[in-house]
Formats: C-alpha cells, structure tokens, sequence
C-alpha cells in the first residue's frame, strides 16, 4: 500500500483491530510496509476519532463503557471554503492558520502540499498538523492561553509572530459588516492584526451567514483582507459591496 493510500490504511487498520483484538505499531509497519512512524500518526488520528486507544507499542479498542456520541461533523460550506482556501496555497509557502473551526477545516488537505512552513496559536491545528503523513515545518507562537478562543494570544505570541514573515494568512470571523471588515465577539483584537501585518496575503475564510451578525468588535478593516473565501449562499448585492471594496469574493462551490 502505497503512502498516498492514508485512508485505506487506517480503515484496515481498524479491521485488523476489529478482527484481532489488538494490534502493534510494528506488526503494523511491516504489514503495510512502511514507517513506524507513519503508523504512530495513523493511530494517533484513529484514537482522536474514537476508533481506538494507543498503548505502548500498540492499540487496542475503545472499551463500550468509553463510546459517546461522536462530534458534530464539519459542515459541508466549511468544508467547500476549506478545500477552496488550500488550493490557493503555493508550494513551499509560509503561512500562517488562525485558531477556529472553518480554518482547522483546511488541514486534512494540507498533506498534498510539499515544504510548507506553518504558524499558528492553536493547539487543535498543531495537533491536526503533526497528525499528516506529511507534515509540514510546524511553528507555534506562545503566549497567553485564552479560553475563549481556546488559543494563545497576547504580547508574547505577537512578538514571536513579528520575528517572521509569511506570504499567507488565512483567518476567520465571527461576522462579516459590509461596510467596516470582519468582526468578532473577541476583544483580544492585538494578535489578529499582527497576524496581517507579517502576511504578504490576507485571506479570510467564513460562510455567508457571518453576513449582518451585530459584533461590536472590528477585527480586520477590509483595507487590510485581500481575499475572501464565503460560500454561494451569499446575497449578490453583499457580492457586488465586498467587491467595491477591493477585496477578492470567491464563493466555494459544494
């Protein structure tokens, strides 16, 4: 099995599990002759789906008393703006992702994109990033944990981001106002703003219906978002206002 056949190897991973009861990382490598490595990725995203619980050398399965609900899928706009905002990622860029629930949506795709360098302040993108058969250069900016945003923010993050440059950033929002930018329900405003500064392209990622929220807080005026990736459901008038205003509109088709 080849490497680029990720999928198929977790699912016959769980069969043999299913199958055997247990399984270790090396009869695993030399089954599907590849990197003891590469199976510690596989099983370290199987456990974070619930398929299974590592042990050393090895998992084992989920025990029934353990089985819960399994979490909200991603929706299928997030997913179509995620897949849209990764196909406009050059190879070997350096990029920033953002903390949120539609930017953690493009790493899965990440993986075909080679020498990538990637900073973020959230955990869940690390994670999701060192779970990549391929992953990238991955950097983390420290700081002062929020749990609001369940990310870190403050001064500290903000002067390790400006110890760098990147060619991309790829943002969310809270809510889109057509006339001020992106807003948010965060008043830590600081880190988002820095995060635009040392990007040469600012991309924000948000489905249609961020349209109108009333949120005090302006994150990032439009003079400063060169790109917005939204989906179709977006009203064409709004289409015709965000593009009066010099930004890119894409709208991700499903």
């Amino acid at each position: 099995m080849t490497k680029r056949n990720t999928p198929q190897r977790r699912h016959a991973i769980v069969a043999r599990l299913e199958a055997e009861g247990e399984v270790s990382v090396d009869a695993l490598a030399k089954a599907f002759s590849t990197s003891e490595v590469t199976i510690r990725k596989d099983l370290a995203a199987l456990e974070k789906n619930g398929l299974l619980l590592r042990r050393y050398g090895g998992a084992v399965p989920v025990p029934q008393e353990l089985i819960t609900e399994p979490a909200q899928p991603v929706s299928p706009y997030k997913q179509a703006i995620a897949r849209t905002a990764v196909a406009c990622i050059r190879e070997h860029a350096r990029i920033i992702i953002d903390s949120g629930s539609t930017t953690a949506a493009m790493i899965p795709e990440l993986g075909h994109k080679p020498g990538l360098v990637v900073m973020t302040n959230s955990l869940n993108v690390a994670t999701a990033l060192r779970e990549l058969e391929h992953e990238p250069v991955l950097l983390m900016t420290g700081g002062t944990w929020d749990p609001h945003s369940e990310s870190f923010q403050g001064q500290v993050a903000e002067l390790v981001l400006r110890s760098y440059d990147f060619d991309q950033l790829f943002i969310g929002a809270d809510g889109i106002d057509l006339a001020r930018g992106t807003t948010t329900f965060n008043e830590l405003l600081g880190l988002s703003r820095v995060m635009a500064d040392v990007a040469r392209e600012v991309t924000v990622l948000a489905e249609s219906d961020k349209l109108g929220r009333k949120i005090p807080n302006l994150e990032l005026p439009w003079s400063s978002i060169h790109r917005l990736i939204t989906d179709e459901r977006l009203d064409p008038v709004a289409r015709e206002q965000i593009q009066a205003r010099g930004v890119q509109l894409v709208c991700a088709a499903l």
